[in-house]
């Protein structure tokens, strides 16, 4: 009988196991990395077969029926955490709790057995892109009234970005169209990306949070009145692609020249080199985007 109940006691056990959601907190590139070498309680000494033995125990959770979130491991906020929480940094227990608060603030991307050649740069992807949500809404909530009609500044922004972007996604039309929406600041350029999957007649498929991201930072740009751009690739099945793109000015979206996108796109980025065009893509000036319906011009 006590063998039965232990066996029993077990399998509960087991089987509560795989109702624990679990967070491992990854250190994506090798400067982070040997950042927490500093400290003695983190025991690892080479990169590689730390990311090697992290994918091992990532399959191990999988395997056993468990579902674990990859949180992006940053020592900078994780030395902050330990200084607001009185937490001794050289320690597995604070990092244990640093990652635990990562679980509910943090980026993080869900372990589907994807390779850790693939989860690393997606997880940094994830980073880029929380950060710049946070930084543009953060600048839009800032913005205060308007002194001559006391509206929100920032959300007259939003709500005229939010109009431009319905409207270049019906001027495109059909195809699949892949955005990447940037503006400059005083720190870098930020980007945010964006499908648009029109295949399908009288079908538009687009990825809210994606949409909202790309809204956003051209709302920063109307905002800050930063030189902004958004550029397009389509494919049509059966027609070549074609790139394409437009400028903000005046709160408005004007087509930039095709010569232009062609220069942009056939110029390495670090040696300003030209390099040779992509075969079957027909790098053009974009179509009109109209911009007069209701959501118009903040003319104050």
């Amino acid at each position: 009988m006590g063998h039965t109940q232990h066996s029993r006691t077990n399998s509960v056990r087991r089987g509560l196991r795989r109702e624990v959601a679990g967070t491992i907190g990854l250190l994506a590139d090798e400067q982070d990395f040997e950042a927490m070498r500093l400290y003695r309680s983190f025991t690892f000494d080479d990169h590689t077969t730390y990311l090697r033995q992290v994918e091992g125990l990532l399959k191990s959770q999988a395997a056993a029926g468990g579902y674990t979130t990859v949180a992006l491991f940053d020592p900078a906020e994780f030395i902050e955490f330990c200084r607001a929480e009185g937490l001794d940094p050289d320690s597995a227990v604070s990092r244990t709790r640093f990652t635990a608060e990562l679980a509910t603030s943090g980026p993080g991307v869900a372990y589907q057995g994807q390779p850790m050649a693939d989860l690393v740069p997606e997880l940094v992807e994830e980073a880029v892109r929380q950060a710049t949500w946070e930084f543009a809404t953060s600048v839009l909530s800032r913005t205060g009234a308007c002194a001559v009609c006391g509206q929100d500044v920032g959300r007259m922004a939003f709500t005229r970005a939010s109009h431009l972007v319905s409207q270049v996604i019906e001027t495109l039309g059909e195809g699949a169209h892949h955005w990447v929406c940037s503006v400059l600041t005083d720190r870098e350029s930020l980007h945010a990306v964006l499908h648009v999957d029109a295949t399908e007649p009288d079908t538009v498929r687009v990825d809210e949070s994606a949409a909202m991201e790309v809204t956003a930072v051209l709302a920063l740009a109307i905002v800050t009145r930063r030189a902004s751009a958004v550029i397009v690739r389509s494919s049509v099945p059966g027609k070549e692609d074609r790139v394409c793109g437009w400028h903000l000015k005046d709160e408005g979206l004007q087509p930039i020249p095709g010569g232009r996108v062609f220069d942009a796109y056939c110029t390495d980025a670090d040696s300003g080199d030209l390099s040779a065009p992509e075969p079957g893509v027909n790098y053009c000036t974009a179509p009109k985007v109209d911009d007069t319906k209701p959501e118009g011009k903040h003319r104050h």
